[in-house]
């Protein structure tokens, strides 16, 4: 069974002039022993050996894709899952796009860590086309897109979540015409034949809802931001996604970490 977890740990798990929370981080991702994270928002990750330290701790081996403007992400493998290609989808995304080959038993599975645009839709679905075209070139059976979508799900109505909002925060979430919910990102993604695994897991509206945490998210309602979405083949061989809540995962980051359970072996 191969654990795949997705997670924002906000700043790097660290806050200027603030808290440490990596210690918290680091226990979280410990006990639920992913085999495949896909991480989000690593800022100074990229220099000082913080990657490999913190990479070292979990037991995994580290893959980050930098930017230039917003923060790095990054895709860590732990033994004997075996990466064949690491990279970067290579287009100017406001945070970054990491790419990482894995080999199973099944075929080659490709896994995305991403982190869309949290001011502009326009920017998301144009950041989502970009990853979708990435997919298309790839051309494997077996993919996994993992992240923070800053996208709320299109399949439900939002218009009560968004009204306890603060205008600045309800308007990243809204078309230009400042009453349409936007969620154009994960719609194209979806369009573009990936599946959203958390319901076809099963899962209810509320259990899957990843922000806010009580270490904070005054720009959040209750909502899902952070997802797995998978090519059909790996739907099939989905058979669990979860959100992680309580312990130390409440205070950790202002996001709550997904785990997928897939039925692949290492190959």
């Amino acid at each position: 069974m191969l654990r795949v977890m997705t997670w924002n740990i906000r700043t790097g798990g660290r806050e200027r002039g603030g808290p440490d929370r990596l210690d918290r981080v680091v226990a979280v991702v410990t006990e639920q022993r992913p085999d495949v994270l896909a991480l989000q928002e690593l800022r100074d990750f990229d220099r000082g050996g913080l990657l490999a330290e913190v990479a070292g701790r979990v037991g995994m081996v580290p893959h980050l894709a930098r930017t230039c403007v917003g923060q790095p992400v990054a895709v860590l493998v732990r033994a004997p899952w075996r990466v064949l290609h690491a990279g970067r989808v290579r287009r100017p995304f406001h945070h970054a796009a990491a790419r990482v080959v894995v080999g199973t038993a099944a075929g080659p599975l490709t896994v995305f860590s991403t982190h869309l645009n949290p001011y502009t839709g326009g920017r998301r679905r144009m950041e989502a086309d970009w990853l979708a075209a990435d997919l298309r070139r790839s051309g494997g059976e077996l993919a996994l897109l993992a992240g923070d979508l800053n996208t709320l799900d299109p399949t439900i109505d939002h218009t009560e979540r968004l009204a306890g909002l603060s205008i600045p925060y309800r308007r990243r979430h809204l078309r230009r015409d400042g009453r349409t919910v936007d969620t154009r990102a994960v719609s194209r993604l979806l369009s573009a034949g990936l599946v959203d695994l958390y319901p076809a897991g099963g899962g209810s509206e509320a259990a899957g809802f990843t922000v806010p945490t009580r270490h904070g998210g005054a720009e959040f309602a209750p909502m899902r931001l952070d997802y797995l979405l998978g090519t059909p083949a790996v739907a099939a061989v989905t058979r669990r996604v979860r959100v992680v809540r309580g312990g130390e995962a409440d205070r950790a980051s202002d996001h709550y970490p997904v785990v997928g359970e897939l039925e692949l072996t290492p190959g």
